[in-house]
C-alpha cells in the first residue's frame, strides 16, 4: 500500500509537465537520428555496412563524452543552477546542427557523403548530450520521494512518446510526392526536427528549478599551476567514475536496460526490411502505410504500458513491474514470427500493443530506480551525483546501442540483401531477415529478466537509507 508523499516531495503537474517536454524533444532527436538513416542506403545507395558504421561511430563519441558532461554539470556552480544552462545550450546547439546533417549536397561520391555525414554526426551527437544529459540528471533530484519519482518519470515518459507517434510516419513524409526525392525529403524532415528542438529543448531550461543547485561533488581544487589544475580534475573524473561503477544495483540496472534496449535496436531496422520485400515484394508505399499504423499503434499502446508500469511499480514494486512488462513484450516479439504475412499483413499490428511494453516500461522504472542509487551513493558518500549517475547509465546504453548498430549492418549483409533486387530478395534472405528480428529482442528480454533477479532495492529499504539522510542533514 502506498502513502501519499509529503506536500514538499509532490511535483506539480506543471513541473512535470515541463520536464517531459524535455523528453519529447530527447526522443525526437533520437528517433530521428537513428529512423532517417535508412536513407543513406535507399536514397543515396550507400552500402549497409558504411550506414552501420556511420550510426555506430558518432555514438561511440558521444558515450565516450556522457560520463564528462554528466561530471561538468555534477561540479558547475552558477546563479542559473548546475544543469539548466547546459540544457539551454545543447537544445539549441542540437537543433541547429541536426538541420546541417541532412544538408547534403547532390551528386557526390559515396566516400563524401559518408565523411560529409561523419563529421556533422560527431558535432551534433556532442550537442545532443550537452542537452540530454543535464536534463537526465535533473529529473533524478526534482523528488526524494520514492512513489513520486515513479510518477514523475511516468509522466515524462508519456510525453515523450508522443514523439514516437510522430516517428512512425517519416518514411511516409519524405517519400511525399511533392518532394520529388527522398533526399529532399529528409532534408525538410531535419528542418522541422531541428526547429522543434530549438524551441522546445529549451523549455525545462526556463521552467524547472534544481533542489540541489548548490550541492553535489567535492569543490573544485584551489587554483593553481594549469597542469595541477588539470591532473586535479582528471583524478577528481577518474574517482567518481570508478565510485559510480562501483555500486552492484546501478550495474543491474545498467545491464537490463542495455539488453532491452539494444536487443530491440540491433535489429530496428529490419522489420522495415522484412514489412517491404517480405510482406509487400519491394511495395515502399504499401509498406510505409502498414509501418506507420504500426509504429501509431505501438506509440499510442505505450501510454497504457507507462500507465500499466506506473501503477504497478507504486503497488507492488519497481522490480516486480518490470519482470511484468517485459515479460509481455517478450510475448509479442514472438508473435511476430507468425504475424509476418504476405496473404494478411495487418496481423502484424497485433503484436504492436504488446511490444510497446517492452521500451514503455523501461524508460519508466528505471529512471526512477536510478534516483534511489543515487540516494543510496548520498548514504555511502555524502555526494550528489545525478549527473555521473545518469550520463553512464546512457553511456552504458550509447556503447551498446553503437556495437548494435554495427552489427546490424553486417547483420544486413548476412542475410545477403541487396537493394538493387529491389521486390525479388532471395528466400534465404527473407527468411534470415525474420529470424533475426523476432530472436534478438526476445533473447535479450529473457536475460533482462535473469539480471533482475537480483535487484534489492525495494520500498522498505529506501525509506530507511532517506530516514538517515533526513537524519544526516538534520545533525
Amino acid at each position: 500500500m502506498t502513502t501519499a508523499p509529503a506536500s514538499g516531495d509532490r511535483v506539480a503537474i506543471g513541473r512535470r509537465i515541463a520536464y517531459g517536454i524535455g523528453a519529447f524533444v530527447n526522443n525526437l532527436l533520437a528517433a530521428a537520428s537513428g529512423g532517417m538513416m535508412i536513407v543513406l542506403n535507399l536514397g543515396y545507395g550507400m552500402n549497409p555496412a558504411l550506414v552501420g558504421l556511420l550510426g555506430a561511430l558518432p555514438r561511440l563519441t558521444d558515450a565516450a563524452t556522457d560520463p564528462v558532461v554528466g561530471h561538468i554539470s555534477d561540479r558547475t556552480r552558477s546563479r542559473w543552477g548546475r544543469r539548466r544552462p547546459y540544457i539551454f545550450c545543447g537544445a539549441i546547439a542540437g537543433g541547429l546542427v541536426f538541420m546541417v546533417l541532412w544538408a547534403l549536397p547532390g551528386g557526390r561520391s559515396e566516400d563524401f557523403y559518408f565523411w560529409y555525414f561523419l563529421a556533422i554526426s560527431l558535432l551534433f551527437y556532442l550537442a545532443y548530450t550537452v542537452f540530454a544529459t543535464p536534463w537526465v540528471a535533473l529529473g533524478y533530484e526534482l523528488t526524494p520521494d520514492y512513489h513520486e519519482r515513479t510518477r514523475l518519470m511516468g509522466t515524462q515518459n508519456a510525453i515523450g512518446q508522443t514523439a514516437y507517434l510522430l516517428s512512425p510516419w517519416f518514411l511516409l513524409f519524405m517519400e511525399f510526392d511533392r518532394f520529388g526525392d527522398l533526399r529532399v525529403g529528409a532534408m525538410w524532415l531535419a528542418v522541422a526536427v531541428g526547429l522543434a528542438a530549438m524551441a522546445l529543448g529549451v523549455v525545462p531550461a526556463l521552467l524547472l528549478r534544481e533542489r540541489h543547485r548548490d550541492t553535489g561533488t567535492r569543490p573544485s581544487p584551489k587554483r593553481g599551476k594549469l597542469w595541477r589544475d588539470i591532473l586535479g580534475n582528471v583524478l577528481e573524473f577518474g574517482r567518481a567514475f570508478g565510485a559510480t561503477l562501483s555500486s552492484v544495483p546501478f550495474l543491474r540496472l545498467c545491464a537490463a536496460t542495455f539488453l532491452v534496449f539494444n536487443g530491440f535496436i540491433l535489429v530496428a531496422a529490419f522489420q522495415t526490411y522484412v514489412v517491404i520485400y517480405y510482406v509487400f515484394a519491394g511495395d515502399r508505399d504499401a509498406a510505409g502505410w502498414l509501418m506507420g499504423w504500426f509504429g501509431t499503434i505501438s506509440a499510442g499502446s505505450t501510454f497504457l504500458a507507462i500507465l500499466v508500469a506506473t501503477v504497478l511499480g507504486t503497488r507492488m514494486g519497481k522490480r516486480r513491474a518490470f519482470f511484468v512488462c517485459i515479460g509481455i513484450s517478450a510475448v509479442g516479439y514472438a508473435l511476430k514470427w507468425f504475424c509476418y504475412s504476405a496473404e494478411q499483413p495487418l496481423l502484424l499490428l497485433a503484436t504492436a500493443p504488446l511490444i510497446a511494453f517492452g521500451l514503455g516500461s523501461l524508460f519508466t522504472l528505471m529512471p526512477s530506480m536510478v534516483a534511489d542509487i543515487c540516494d543510496l551513493d548520498e548514504a555511502r558518500t555524502g555526494e550528489r551525483r545525478e549527473g555521473m549517475y545518469g550520463a553512464i547509465f546512457w553511456w552504458v546504453v550509447k556503447l551498446g546501442q553503437a556495437a548494435a548498430i554495427l552489427a546490424g549492418g553486417y547483420l544486413l549483409n548476412a542475410t545477403g540483401f541487396d537493394v538493387a533486387l529491389e521486390g525479388l530478395q532471395q528466400e534465404r534472405t527473407l527468411l534470415l531477415l525474420r529470424v533475426f528480428d523476432v530472436l534478438a529482442p526476445l533473447g535479450a528480454s529473457l536475460a533482462a529478466i535473469a539480471v533482475m533477479w537480483g535487484y534489492g532495492l525495494t520500498e522498505e529499504r529506501m525509506r530507511g537509507i532517506r530516514a538517515q539522510l533526513q537524519g544526516g542533514a538534520a545533525a
